[in-house]
């Protein structure tokens, strides 16, 4: 075999390195972006204002939450299903919330009671608002985490 044929010319020799440094650039650069893809950053809470006044039995649906007020008590739950992440609605009727895409049913507490969902509704802290003359209830601060 002929040395010259082991040999390359100025431009392969200059399109290998430029072909290396890009290879070890990308390189680099991936591991750079997996290292930070298993980290988030939680969002701050964010904190809904509900200026209905609702009695006991009553509830108020929000796009993040639905709110139930009971005899001097009100708690909110989380209309995100957990199966699958699709938005939950209250049945009235039948006092039940209910997952329109695979039908996974929860108590108003948001414990689940049927369906493919295996864990029950988140819940958000609910603070209660009222009047400091009469001590009525003017409204619900619902915070979202």
């Amino acid at each position: 075999m002929s040395p010259s044929r082991f040999l390359a010319t100025r431009r392969q020799l200059l399109t290998r390195l430029f072909q290396a440094g890009g290879a070890l650039l990308t390189l680099l650069g991936s591991a750079t972006l997996f290292r930070f893809l298993g980290y988030s950053v939680k969002p701050p809470p964010r904190r809904v204002l509900v200026t209905r006044r609702l009695t006991p039995g009553m509830h108020h649906q929000e796009a993040d939450f639905i709110l139930f007020v009971g005899e001097g008590e009100a708690w909110a739950v989380s209309r995100r299903c957990t199966h699958l992440g699709c938005t939950v609605g209250f049945r009235e009727l039948e006092q039940v919330i209910e997952c329109p895409c695979h039908q996974s049913r929860f108590s108003p507490r948001g414990q689940r009671l049927a369906g493919p969902a295996a864990r029950d509704l988140p819940s958000f802290p609910v603070e209660i608002l009222r009047d400091d003359d009469k001590g009525e209830v003017n409204g619900y601060r619902v915070t979202i985490s």
